[in-house]
């Protein structure tokens, strides 16, 4: 198993949590330059009734609280689904330079799949690994669907 694949298990460890709490199957987890998770988060929206409450957010804010700092040089994003425009922004503004998910979004991915906001003129453009265990990505959200049908 590759780095990449372990940290997305780890994301994906929190997606699971995420669907037996009937969210959307997001998991995200910031990794320090030495290899030390930072960050978890899993999506909350439903329990928090708060539209910002995406896992890769929920990850961003704890990483920055252990740093203490906003800015999460040398750091990695892993997310289990692309992340849409607020938290393609976050990944932005905290300066994050790597990022790698696992499924493509194709409603409001903001990494290629509607459009890829890393290739605005922001200022900060990281490097960009998609497709990291996909297939388990994918089949958590389609199953969660297909349960919620």
């Amino acid at each position: 198993m590759t780095d990449h694949e372990t940290y997305m298990s780890r994301a994906i460890a929190l997606a699971r949590e995420a669907y037996d709490c009937g969210e959307v199957p997001v998991g995200a987890v910031v990794v320090g330059p030495d290899g030390t998770v930072l960050g978890r988060g899993r999506n909350r929206r439903q329990e928090r009734g708060d539209a910002t409450a995406h896992a890769e957010l929920e990850a961003i804010r704890g990483a920055c609280r252990v740093v203490g700092d906003w800015r999460l040089d040398g750091c990695a994003l892993y997310v289990t689904l692309e992340p849409c425009p607020m938290c393609a922004g976050a990944v932005i503004n905290a300066r994050i330079p790597t990022l790698v998910y696992g499924a493509r979004e194709p409603l409001t991915g903001s990494c290629g799949s509607v459009i890829d906001l890393f290739f605005e003129r922001y200022g900060h453009r990281p490097a960009v690994y998609p497709g990291v265990l996909e297939r388990d990505c994918a089949a958590l959200l389609r199953d969660f669907f297909r349960d919620r049908r």
